[in-house]
């Protein structure tokens, strides 16, 4: 018998998964998006009470713990400017090409849903919570998912500059998340290298920094950790229901004004 149920099928089928899980008495360990109807993630956030986790790893993350002690510890001062930045020779990646009839459909897939919610993730959960998109994507094939996406939002107090490409780059998965603050920089690079921007201007990785294909286990083994503590009602660092819907909201936010 399990204690947990992990729940990795195309987003349309989450929540009842999810539903039934919990119904049995299980805890839940989802993939994000919650779903694929905004209105049902609303609906199951608020009848689960918080009994699962949702699949954002930068919530596990060695290279996040780093910037949010350079943040906390005052390397930027006062945070002012956010900019993401994803890219990718096509779209779905590579090794997601299996999965291209959910993952490049307008209802289910797309970078935004899929990888830029992760940065948005990262956002809320340093930064605050996400509000006032304003901002537009490029949907060049009917049925398949974005091609391009530009805009500005908040997290917090802080102004984001959002930005993604497919088909611009020669790179399969490239992504930045910077900080600028009044006093300094940080930024993510490639999923898991914490780099300091130096006095003269040049970035600087964290000494302890790994490449992602290093890093990836070392952090799924910290995230198991969490979903064990998770199952057992013990405190725990994974991204929950609420940080999930909240990314949710505005991810569809993005999309819903940009088909507008």
């Amino acid at each position: 018998a399990s204690d947990c149920v992990y729940i990795a099928s195309p987003p349309a089928s989450h929540l009842a998964h999810a539903r039934a899980a919990l119904a049995a008495g299980r805890s839940v360990f989802c993939e994000k998006p919650l779903s694929a109807d905004l209105a049902d993630s609303r609906a199951f956030v608020a009848e689960a009470r918080g009994r699962g986790a949702v699949n954002f790893p930068f919530a596990s993350s060695f290279a996040v713990e780093r910037l949010r002690g350079w943040i906390e510890e005052g390397a930027i001062g006062k945070p002012e400017r956010l900019s993401i930045e994803v890219a990718f020779r096509v779209w779905p990646r590579p090794w997601q090409a299996d999965a291209a009839s959910w993952l490049d459909a307008t209802a289910e897939g797309g970078f935004t849903r899929e990888v830029v919610s992760h940065f948005l993730f990262l956002a809320r959960r340093l930064l605050g919570p996400l509000d006032g998109w304003v901002g537009d994507a490029v949907w060049p094939v009917p049925g398949r998912s974005e091609r391009a996406i530009d805009g500005v939002l908040r997290a917090g107090d802080v102004t984001v500059m959002l930005q993604g490409r497919v088909g611009e780059t020669d790179s399969d998965d490239s992504n930045l998340w910077t900080l600028e603050g009044d006093a300094g920089a940080i930024r993510l690079r490639d999923w898991s290298i914490a780099e300091r921007r130096d006095a003269d201007g040049v970035w600087t990785p964290d000494p302890d920094a790994i490449a992602n294909e290093r890093a990836r286990p070392l952090v799924l083994k910290r995230q198991l950790a969490g979903v064990a503590a998770m199952t057992r009602g013990q405190p725990h660092a994974l991204a929950t229901f609420q940080e999930a819907l909240d990314v949710q909201e505005i991810v569809e936010t993005i999309l819903a004004a940009s088909r507008a």
